[in-house]
């Protein structure tokens, strides 16, 4: 069937991912081949010492998105996007969002990258005995009320991004497994909240009278595969204002960055990982048993189906770097020299490579916000050099790549050699493996293992949710996901495996060292620079 047919007839799949600096839309068919992308660029505010977006900013973003992908369907192909087979909402995790029983916004939405929940993530990861990250949303649900604001007795419903937009798409209050892992505890077995930790955190709430209990305001628990109701006439209004697309439309569990990320690189398994690469970075392993004992540096979450996977994730990846990329864009303009961003990119990425192993004695701290893994609960911005260092480009940018991966480093090697994890394979996705052979071949050397990046890899987790769409109205009687992955999506897709080259191991253990050493740096110059 020819791809115009296929968009007629709705035999298509939507995902549409918020993430943090870009909300992407993939329209595919049932063999995972993108048909249409769309694409809005926004960013982040710190207002009253958070990081958020305005609901404004959501709405119209998740709007522009649709529209920017209807017009790519409708160049392409010569059609208007009336009929979708299904759609998948995904978006970064964790968070807080929070709604009263009007479905009014009762409390400026917080991001991910806050890390103001530092005495509420202590006090129940001691009581939960189960590490609870500065980001999850029930450690900003619980500082809200140990900070005694007004608006927690009003809480109706409390939700990640992906979740809420969910919602208003269909009126389901509900959340798929590994958006929620980044919620609350998960009992793999039981695919739902832990419920002796529920019960727990209810029982620590009684005190303040609250009517509501946990279970009453969190979303409800889903898996991959499974129904999580259809587009209203509100919500296909809500998405489309040229008024377009037919109600009805089935949506598969919303899920977060981490669960998207997994399906886009096939690592649902056990004994599979990967690493996202982007404005974060995370590292995820999908284990074969629960981890020995609790870190606070590792998270625990899961797949899209409900399967423990460790998780080290560092806050912040590439936003610096992309900050001094734009430096020289500056300066390039500035001698009259014209050249698109993706050709800076490119060339300031490969003449990395003709860098030092080490970084020629550099360093960088790309902290934008607190690290949860190096226990910095605020962020400074530093490069840092000696008389003896090797300053030159090759060795500027090597080293701002190789920062990007410090943190997320440091959780890894707790799995690798602490716990003796084993994976078969990790893949790499995200924008910092875009430029070919580049930020792969600096991940081998971090992990010092074969990495594998896909022709697929730069669609994201945009592509992961249209395929986690195309699952639930596609998937065979019984089919798992790791075998539909495995089988009908990834059996004829192409790739690239770097193995770690010697020296850039050496090199990047050394840069480590430093890294490590440097970390008393960026907590004075948090304590310092308070301007």
């Amino acid at each position: 069937m020819d791809i115009k047919r296929l968009v007629e007839e709705g035999k298509t799949a939507l995902g549409i991912e918020l993430g943090s600096t870009r909300i992407k839309g993939v329209l595919i068919d049932f063999k995972g081949q993108v048909l249409a992308v769309g694409i809005h660029d926004w960013e982040n505010s710190f207002v009253d010492n958070i990081w958020t977006y305005s609901l404004e900013e959501i709405h119209t973003g998740i709007r522009k998105c649709y529209s920017s992908l209807r017009e790519a369907v409708k160049k392409e192909y010569g059609v208007s996007l009336k009929k979708v087979g299904s759609i998948g909402i995904s978006a970064m995790m964790h968070g807080y969002m929070a709604l009263d029983e009007e479905g009014k916004q009762i409390a400026p939405f917080q991001t991910w990258r806050n890390t103001n929940t530092q005495k509420a993530a202590d006090e129940l990861t001691d009581m939960f005995h189960f590490n609870i990250p500065l980001r999850w949303s029930v450690a900003h649900l619980y500082q809200r009320i140990l900070d005694r604001e007004e608006h927690v007795e009003k809480l109706d419903y409390v939700a990640t991004l992906s979740a809420y937009i969910h919602w208003k798409l269909t009126g389901e209050r509900v959340i798929g497994v590994g958006d929620a892992a980044g919620m609350f505890p998960i009992d793999s077995d039981a695919l739902d909240y832990d419920q002796d930790m529920v019960e727990k955190f209810d029982d620590l709430l009684m005190p303040y009278g609250y009517s509501w209990k946990m279970r009453d305001i969190f979303p409800k628990v889903l898996v991959a595969g499974e129904s999580a109701g259809t587009l209203t006439t509100e919500g296909a209004a809500f998405l489309d204002e040229s008024g377009d697309l037919e109600a009805g439309i089935p949506l598969c569990p919303p899920e977060g960055d981490a669960g998207t990320g997994m399906t886009a690189t096939n690592s649902v398994a056990p004994r599979t990982g990967n690493v996202s690469a982007g404005t974060s970075t995370f590292a995820m392993i999908v284990l074969e048993k629960q981890l020995g004992k609790v870190y606070r540096e590792i998270d625990m979450v899961t797949t899209p189906t409900g399967f423990p996977c460790a998780m080290s994730h560092a806050n912040n990846g590439t936003s610096d770097l992309n900050a001094w990329v734009g430096i020289f864009q500056e300066f390039a303009q500035l001698m009259g020299i014209q050249t698109g961003t993706g050709e800076l990119f490119e060339k300031l990425y490969t003449n990395a490579l003709n860098g030092d192993p080490d970084c020629g004695g550099l360093l960088a701290y790309g902290y934008y916000s607190g690290e949860n893994i190096t226990m910095l609960n605020e962020g400074r911005l530093a490069f840092l050099r000696t008389a003896e260092s090797k300053f030159n480009l090759a060795n500027f940018m090597k080293v701002h790549l190789y920062t990007s991966l410090g943190a997320v480093k440091m959780g890894m090697d707790i799995l690798m050699e602490d716990e003796k994890v084993k994976v078969d394979r990790i893949m790499g996705h995200g924008g910092f493996f875009k430029t070919k052979g580049v930020g792969q071949r600096y991940l081998a050397a971090a992990v010092n293992a074969p990495v594998t990046v896909m022709d697929t890899a730069s669609e994201g987790g945009a592509w992961g949710i249209a395929l986690l769409a195309a699952y639930m109205i596609d998937k065979g009687t019984d089919e798992k996901l790791e075998d539909y992955l495995e089988k009908r999506i990834f059996g004829e897709l192409s790739g690239e495996t770097i193995t770690p080259y010697a020296e850039d191991v050496e090199g990047f253990r050394i840069f480590m060292e430093r890294y490590k050493a440097g970390l008393a740096i960026e907590k004075s110059a948090i304590e310092k620079m308070d301007w």
